[in-house]
């Protein structure tokens, strides 16, 4: 069994926080090991069944950005713990490095105040380490450092979306990607259709068996035939689905006496997907044929069975429309869930794995969401959301990213019981401004991203059911909320 040893310092700095229990090992090529973890005396351990190097991954607090996941460099195993301040530091500055000399061998601008900044994060880490026989000083330096590493990242990140959106739009006369967001009944009020028009060119429509078919062979499509006429009618983009929803809870109740019948439970599933693809085709070219897949829990279904599950629909949906994209949604894309020791595939290989099997899988869909727990995304900065595109971009498939955030820290009446906000991980507490922050600064960089084909919005009514708290572009009272003006901006090509 290997272990790793990271000293804290100073000792309040994590004190009465969840990121020990939530900090994970991943190997150099980004698979997540399943670790037990302790925290005792300033000392976190972890425990894993291999002693291969690894990168520690944690939140950690810094000023002014709130918690961020940093990762050290990989590390060997030793009997002297690691100070973990220290080694966030270089790995937070070896990945600017990284990033930085890759874009500019790739001809990008680097700006002198990037180049300023790292610079001071380098001189500060160098201090850090001649200083460690004064544990105080040595901490108080790499903290400094980290700091500087993340400020110099968000220059970097700030540069590079300009220049690719600029080139973009300047080569290609138009917008660089779809701008959508799942839609709602409000979409059919002159209020709701004329602020979606002014902010999006693509409407999701959910169409969500357990709301469609709530009894076996009772179907409900009024509300999405509704939905799909206007968007047909206002010439937007559409996008369906998902039809199949693998998350716990997310099947037709009335399927549960088929849980363990895998022969006849796939039956049901492809009749549902080929009458709702064969109604809207022609009509809904984007489709979103299962989501949450890779972390499952719909009905007691294991891995291997969502995996099949999910290729057998893909195969229905293909047959049924050849001339539709099909998609698939991705939870928590980064995989962090895989540090519980649960899940055999990485949700890179669950994708994998559909790709190689030539299924007709246009492209995946990324939840990435910020400030939501205990089963949300971790806080990251633009240029780890940046390098996770880069990642999942070996794919060679289209990728579309769900993006969500809330704007207030109350509870939502209206949101899903398995998720609450946690304030503190972006800069402030979340409230409008925040979001609205977070929004601005996302979305281009997402754009930014070649492989990057739509970018949506998780839900656009506060008032009406949602997955996510808070996270609609309207408040429960109609009312567009702060994240309205820079959406409108990246509609229309507006780089200030």
């Amino acid at each position: 069994m290997g272990v790793m040893r990271f000293l804290v310092h100073p000792p309040d700095k994590l004190r009465g926080t969840s990121e020990p229990a939530h900090a994970y090992l991943s190997g150099m090529d980004g698979r997540i090991f399943p670790t037990k973890v302790e925290y005792s005396d300033n000392v976190i351990t972890f425990r894993r069944p291999m002693s291969d190097s690894c990168k520690l991954n944690i939140a950690w607090p810094v000023p002014g950005l709130g918690r961020p996941v940093l990762a050290t460099t990989s590390l060997r195993e030793r009997d002297q713990p690691y100070e973990l301040a220290l080694e966030l530091a270089r790995g937070k500055l070896s990945e600017i490095r990284e990033s930085s000399a890759m874009w500019e061998q790739a001809g990008m601008l680097v700006p002198d105040a990037f180049r300023k900044t790292q610079r001071e994060a380098f001189e500060k880490l160098a201090k850090a380490s001649t200083a460690q026989t004064s544990r105080d000083l040595a901490a108080d330096l790499a903290s400094q450092s980290i700091e500087k590493s993340c400020q110099a990242s968000a220059i970097l990140m700030d540069a590079y979306t300009i220049q690719r959106l600029t080139n973009i739009r300047r080569t290609r006369h138009q917008s660089p990607g779809l701008l959508g967001c799942v839609v709602d009944e409000t979409l059919l009020t002159e209020k709701g259709s004329q602020i979606f028009r002014h902010a999006f060119n693509t409407a999701s429509v959910p169409v969500n068996w357990k709301v469609i078919e709530p009894n076996e062979g009772e179907y409900h499509w009024d509300a999405v035939d509704q939905l799909v006429a206007h968007g047909v009618e206002n010439r937007y983009v559409l996008r369906g689905g998902p039809l199949i929803d693998l998350s716990p809870g997310g099947l037709p109740e009335w399927l549960s006496p088929w849980s363990n019948d895998f022969l006849n439970l796939p039956s049901f599933v492809c009749d549902y997907i080929e009458t709702a693809v064969a109604r809207y085709q022609g009509m809904i070219r984007l489709w979103e044929v299962s989501a949450y897949g890779n972390t499952g829990g719909a009905l007691g279904l294991g891995e291997d069975h969502c995996l099949a599950l999910v290729a057998r629909t893909l195969e229905t949906a293909k047959r049924t429309d050849s001339d539709a994209q099909f998609f698939i949604r991705i939870e928590r894309p980064w995989g962090e869930y895989q540090r519980l020791g649960r899940h055999r595939l990485s949700p890179f290989q669950f994708v994998d794995a559909l790709v190689r099997s030539n299924l007709g899988l246009a492209g995946v869909t990324l939840d990435v969401n910020i400030g939501y727990g205990p089963d949300g995304c971790y806080a990251r900065d633009m240029l780890s959301i940046s390098k996770l595109i880069d990642f999942w971009s070996l794919l060679q498939v289209q990728i579309h990213v769900n993006v969500a955030c809330p704007s207030s820290s109350v509870a939502d009446p209206h949101a899903g019981s398995q998720y609450s906000v946690y304030n503190g991980v972006w800069r402030n507490n979340w409230d409008q401004e925040a979001q609205a922050e977070w929004i601005e600064h996302v979305v281009p960089v997402l754009l930014a991203k070649p492989s990057v084909t739509g970018v949506f919005l998780s839900n656009f009514h506060d008032a009406l059911p949602h997955r996510y708290p808070h996270a609609g572009l309207l408040d429960a009272k109609g009312e567009p909320k702060q994240m309205y003006d820079p959406l409108r901006r990246q509609l229309n090509h507006d780089l200030s």
